[in-house]
């Protein structure tokens, strides 16, 4: 590819995507649907101004790692402790049920190989933290009781996630399930996460001292990109996602991270919010480019839309996607109201959806029209979610109070 066309593409990509979230946010749905959107318009399913390539791959590749940094670095650990059994609940009911009613689906109702049953399993467990809090930061309810049952649950939920989507990755590469494979991926993946953290945190420290003396700006968002990319690496070295290194990294550098055992490091506050504050253009620029490749991804024209496997496969699991995450719902107990606004702000699977459709697709797990059917029930969780949650407040706020004895 000529340098200039390669600039004028990735021009179309960056402002493509920031219209249509633009766009998508004043409709009231994510900004994710609208970046989305804006690789199925430019791609070969519309315009067919652009078509993935090696290059844009790998600056998606570099944007689904800062995303996964940026999920991380928003996780608050200490959440799940203030939350305790309702959150653990509500996140394993919402994990488990999800994975087996979705692969029982794929491979006992539509004859899917395991390993493409197992993929969608998986990505119907994820549950969107950022669109989540998004939300419930709108909503003016992120500290509510029932904004910490979700936030602390949507924390447990991207852990497992991750730990997941690290096990499907090796079955993807390795050609097939594999215990030895699964116990050895647990093995580093556990070690990954005990020790890597530590590191990071202690890394940290260090960039803060060197931050204070440092005559030259720019030190704060090199050396944690560097450190990001470093933790990439050596996640693939264990045989993990990239995105994995990623994930660690940020939650590392989270205000609240408790090292295992109860043994904790103090944390610069002011320093964290610096690495927030200076990392934020990085990742809006770099995750654009994620969701829009995975639009450019889809070619929309040469799925056969008539088809009866495409409807029936998406509904069915649009409906599991759903009911799914209220598994764990049931098992708390809270007014009906509460529950349901608990149980529907699980539901939208957003950019970690997507993280585990991509990762089928570029294994050559998901065909075309398994793909289009997880992009599909992505899309319809995400936006059903915020418009859902946004109602059954307006609903919770006009009801009369209830009685001290009842729980609804």
């Amino acid at each position: 590819m000529e340098t200039h066309v390669f600039f004028l593409q990735l021009l179309s990509i960056l402002l493509g995507a920031r219209l249509m979230a633009e766009l998508a946010i004043r409709v009231g749905v994510p900004a994710v649907i609208g970046e989305l959107m804006a690789g199925v318009i430019l791609g070969p399913s519309l315009l067919g101004w652009l078509e993935p390539t090696a290059v844009l791959r790998l600056l998606a590749e570099i944007g689904i790692i800062l995303l996964l940094f940026e999920v991380g670095l928003d996780t608050d650990v200490k959440r799940l402790a203030n939350t305790g059994v309702k959150s653990v609940l509500v996140a394993l009911g919402g994990f488990f049920v999800p994975f087996l009613l979705g692969f029982a689906l794929a491979f006992y109702g539509f004859d899917l190989p395991l390993l493409v049953a197992l993929f969608i399993g998986g990505t119907l467990t994820a549950t969107s933290i950022g669109i989540t809090v998004r939300v419930l930061t709108d909503l003016h309810r992120q500290h509510s009781h029932e904004g910490q049952v979700v936030l602390g649950a949507a924390v447990l939920d991207d852990v497992l996630g991750v730990v997941l989507l690290a096990l499907l990755y090796e079955f993807s590469i390795g050609g097939g399930v594999s215990i030895v494979n699964a116990s050895k991926v647990l093995a580093f993946v556990g070690a990954f996460f005990l020790l890597a953290p530590v590191m990071a945190k202690l890394i940290s420290l260090l960039v803060s001292r060197f931050d204070a003396v440092s005559e030259l700006p720019g030190l704060i968002p090199t050396t944690i990109v560097s450190l990001v990319l470093f933790f990439a690496w050596l996640a693939h070295a264990v045989g993990a996602p990239e995105l994995l290194g990623g994930f660690a990294a940020g939650l590392a550098l989270s205000r609240r991270f408790f090292f295992p055992f109860g043994l904790a490091l103090r944390s610069n506050e002011q320093f964290s919010e610096r690495i927030e504050t200076q990392m934020q253009p990085i990742i809006q620029l770099f995750t654009p480019i994620f969701f829009v490749m995975v639009g450019l991804s889809l070619n929309l024209r040469e799925i056969d839309w008539s088809s009866v496997f495409i409807w029936s496969f998406a509904l069915s699991l649009l409906l599991i996607a759903v009911v799914g995450k209220f598994a764990g719902v049931l098992l708390i107990r809270e007014r009906r109201s509460l529950r349901l606004i608990i149980g529907t702000a699980m539901v939208p699977r957003g950019e970690v959806g997507l993280i585990f459709a991509e990762l089928g697709r570029v294994s050559g797990i998901f065909n075309n029209e398994v793909y289009a059917a997880m992009v599909i029930v992505i899309a319809a969780t995400t936006i059903f979610s915020p418009l859902a949650m946004k109602w059954l407040y307006e609903r919770l706020d006009d009801a009369p109070p209830a009685s001290s004895g009842s729980r609804y």
